[in-house]
């Protein structure tokens, strides 16, 4: 038993790193966190479309975006208040962390909103940004306390696409 369950997992293993070198989609699939592979996966999406219109390509705005949610990932602290069917996340940080917490928390609020039932709003704060997600049931609420600000913050598959739009010079938003 134990060895076939080995087997599965180095058989899973190397399927995801074969994946990673093979583009076969022609869609991103990288989320971030791996800021090489999710450039490595743009550009050659890029490189792959005859139609790229080159002038237009910022690869650096795409890192740099990569770098913020870096930041907000691993260096933002997280406090959250819940209240009947509200919850609220003060999200904050050292000075370049809170500039990385306010352009991702006040972005990526409306993309939550518009991929949920919930109502979301952000604002800015010293330090960082709030978000406040209001939802409309104890099940709903549970979901929120279980995903958390960093759970959150992942929902909505618009972040491959989004990758995207930002290195070929469109607003993501």
């Amino acid at each position: 038993m134990k060895l076939g369950l080995l087997s599965a997992a180095m058989m899973f293993v190397a399927s995801g790193a074969m994946a990673q070198h093979a583009d076969t989609s022609g869609t991103p699939n990288e989320t971030g966190q791996s800021q090489f592979a999710a450039i490595a996966e743009i550009v050659t999406l890029l490189r792959d479309d005859p139609n790229t219109d080159w002038a237009q390509v910022d690869i650096k705005a795409l890192r740099d975006h990569l770098v913020d949610m870096d930041n907000v990932t691993t260096r933002a602290s997280v406090e959250r208040k819940d209240d009947e069917l509200s919850v609220t996340f003060t999200v904050t940080g050292d000075d370049v962390v809170a500039s990385s917490i306010r352009r991702m928390v006040l972005a990526h609020s409306p993309m939550l909103q518009g991929s949920s039932d919930w109502t979301v709003t952000a604002g800015e704060i010293d330090n960082g940004a709030s978000m406040l997600v209001q939802v409309g049931s104890d099940d709903e609420l549970n979901q929120v306390l279980g995903l958390g600000f960093f759970g959150l913050m992942t929902i909505g598959a618009h972040h491959q696409q989004h990758h995207l739009m930002i290195a070929t010079g469109r607003s993501p938003h």
